[in-house]
Parts: structure tokens; C-alpha cells; sequence
């Protein structure tokens, strides 16, 4: 099968499962970047980024469709501290990125995946709902920024939009209703997203034209195509059942992770 066809074919699937569960997929474009396209992990991080732009693009466009930015408005503070945290930990993820061994990377990477999975099958059992702290200005706001800092330096490392983290920050810390979040994430992960593919650029990442053309291009029309179809499906799919199932998938790429982390660096 062409190089090409394929990215097509696996960015759908994983769009249409992330945008029924409310995330990009970017978490589940990793592991077929490493697994099935057999990019060493630092390789297949930028290129993850690169998708999940195009992919946050569209999604944000269709978002404002039915939640207008405008409605963010009395939640600014929130989201500007968030944005500001989170842009600065994208340009600091990606330098830290490049300190790191090959070994540590990867077990970076694992930890997150296996967060990520865990954090899935706990929302499947118990859907977060909408709360927060109620904190002042003076506290909101470095609170934010702190918050936005460990979600943009959570992004440049897995390559993804940092939804996973986003929502739940938005909802639990600072009481946005889930539509609100869902739309305020998109707007945050467009930047820090936009930070880090930058960064990673600046670090001579995307000099293969046969990478942007064979892979992130079709993939990213694949995700945006899945996008759209996991709109379309948003009111019939079991979500509960979609995030546990995604959840045991994460966990099960996260052992994967491990077990190559393993065998690649086992002693001669």
C-alpha cells in the first residue's frame, strides 16, 4: 500500500475516535507514527505536531460555529493566563526535548502515554463535570499560568494539542461548562501548538519533503476528514465506552513504548 494512502487511512479512524471523545487524537497519532510508519520516537513527535495543527485548525473553525468566541469573553483572564502558560511551556518543551537523551525521551513519552490512558479510563467511570475553585484574580492568574506551563510543556513532548489536560483544567479549576472548554481549548492549543511545530522547525525538524508530502499532508487530510465525520456521530457514540476502550489502547501503546525502550537499550 502506498506510504501516502496509508496516512490517510490511519489519521481517519483516529480523528473521528479523538473527536468523539472530545480530544485531536494527536495522543493515538503517536504511537502509529512509531509503530506502523517506524519513525524513531524524537522524529515522530514534530510530525505528530505538524497534524495536529492542521487538525486543531479545522476543529476550531467548526467550534465557533456553534459556540462563538464572543462567549468566552467573561472568562478571559482564565484563558490568557492558561495561553500565556502554555505557549511558554511549549518553547521550553521543545529545547528540553533536545537535551534529552534518546533513552530519556521515550521514557518521557511512556509516562505521558500511560497518564493519558489512565486519565481516560478514570473519566470513563467518573465524567468530570463542571466545578471550579473560585479563585481570586491575584491567585487565578499565576495559577493559570503555572497550569498552562506543565499542559504546553506536556504538548511539545507528545506532539499533541493538550486537550486531555486542558478541558479538565477548565472545567474543574476555573468552572467553564464543557461546550466552553471544549471551544477555550482549541483556542489555546492553536498557539502553543503553532509555538512548538516553530520550535521544532528552528531544531531542523521537517527537512524531509518526503515526510511532509508521504505522511503529514494525507494524514492530515485523513484527520480532518475523521474530524468532520466524529461531528456528524458526536450524538450516537457511548463516550463512556469509547474512552475506556481508547484508555486500554493507550496503556496497551504505552507497554509497547516500554518494551521497545527496553530492547533498544538493552545492554550488549
Amino acid at each position: 500500500m502506498p506510504r501516502s494512502l496509508l496516512a490517510f487511512l490511519t489519521g481517519l479512524p483516529v480523528a473521528l475516535l479523538g473527536g468523539l471523545i472530545g480530544l485531536g487524537g494527536a495522543e493515538f497519532r503517536l504511537p502509529i507514527l512509531t509503530g506502523v510508519f517506524g519513525y524513531a520516537v524524537r522524529a515522530a513527535i514534530p510530525l505528530n505536531l505538524a497534524v495536529s495543527f492542521v487538525t486543531l485548525t479545522v476543529s476550531l473553525l467548526i467550534r465557533t460555529g456553534t459556540t462563538p468566541l464572543g462567549t468566552l469573553g467573561p472568562h478571559g483572564g482564565a484563558l490568557l493566563s492558561l495561553l500565556a502558560g502554555s505557549v511558554a511551556g511549549a518553547y521550553l518543551g521543545t529545547a528540553l526535548a533536545k537535551r534529552l537523551s534518546d533513552r530519556v525521551l521515550e521514557s518521557v513519552v511512556f509516562s505521558l502515554l500511560l497518564g493519558v490512558g489512565l486519565l481516560l479510563l478514570l473519566e470513563a467511570f467518573v465524567p468530570f463535570t463542571r466545578g471550579g475553585l473560585n479563585l481570586p484574580p491575584a491567585l487565578g492568574i499565576p495559577v493559570g499560568v503555572l497550569l498552562g506551563s506543565g499542559i504546553g510543556i506536556f504538548s511539545s513532548l507528545l506532539g499533541v494539542a493538550g486537550g486531555e489536560l486542558l478541558i479538565p483544567t477548565l472545567l474543574l479549576v476555573f468552572g467553564l461548562d464543557i461546550k466552553l472548554a471544549g471551544t477555550g481549548s482549541a483556542l489555546i492549543s492553536l498557539p502553543t501548538v503553532l509555538t512548538g511545530t516553530l520550535r521544532w522547525r528552528a531544531q531542523g525538524a521537517y527537512l524531509e519533503r518526503a515526510d511532509l508530502g508521504g505522511v503529514v499532508v494525507p494524514m492530515s487530510l485523513g484527520s480532518v476528514v475523521g474530524a468532520l465525520l466524529g461531528g456528524v456521530l458526536l450524538a450516537y457514540a457511548p463516550t463512556g465506552a469509547l474512552k475506556f476502550g481508547l484508555g486500554v489502547i493507550l496503556l496497551l501503546s504505552a507497554g509497547k513504548t516500554l518494551r521497545d525502550l527496553r530492547r533498544t537499550h538493552a545492554p550488549a
